[in-house]
């Protein structure tokens, strides 16, 4: 058994996948009392939008990891993400603070139900990519170099 900086990447995966699980979680939930009218727009942009910048953050610092340690497939299956993170960030609605939702924009039925999709498939892919995660712990530890 040996404890190398790849087993550690993907311990550190494993405990950050399984934050943005709760994020992702979080975000469908959310968007569910939007569409049932349980919230108002802006208390819901209000508790989402600080969550944003830290979701993408962490999953980039995994990544980086991942980098550093030549986890190159690891690297391979998020850089799809990473990039629409990217994407959704550069092209946000114009707004005093940090986040991604409008409270003017964010009950239009078309954006709501692009959001809820997008918190379903982040929701899918963390949860896919914690048990690849897992196996890839389990390699990186008993795999001998």
């Amino acid at each position: 058994m040996a404890f190398t900086f790849a087993a550690f990447s993907y311990i550190v995966a494993l405990i950050i996948d399984a934050f943005l699980l709760f994020f992702a979680i979080f975000h469908i939930i959310a968007f569910d009392e939007l569409k049932t009218d349980y919230k108002n727009p802006i208390d819901q942009c209000a508790s989402l939008n600080p969550l944003v910048l830290p979701e993408y953050l962490l999953h980039l610092l995994f990544n980086i990891l991942f980098l550093f340690a030549g986890e190159w497939f690891s690297l391979l299956l998020n850089v799809p993400l990473i990039a629409y993170h990217v994407h959704r960030y550069m092209h946000r609605p114009i707004m005093s603070g940090p986040g991604l939702y409008d409270p003017t924009a964010i009950m239009n039925a078309n954006t709501l139900d692009r959001c809820q999709r997008e918190g379903w498939v982040k929701l899918a892919f963390y949860l896919l990519s914690f048990f690849y995660f897992l196996y890839g712990m389990i390699i990186s530890l008993i795999t001998i170099k």
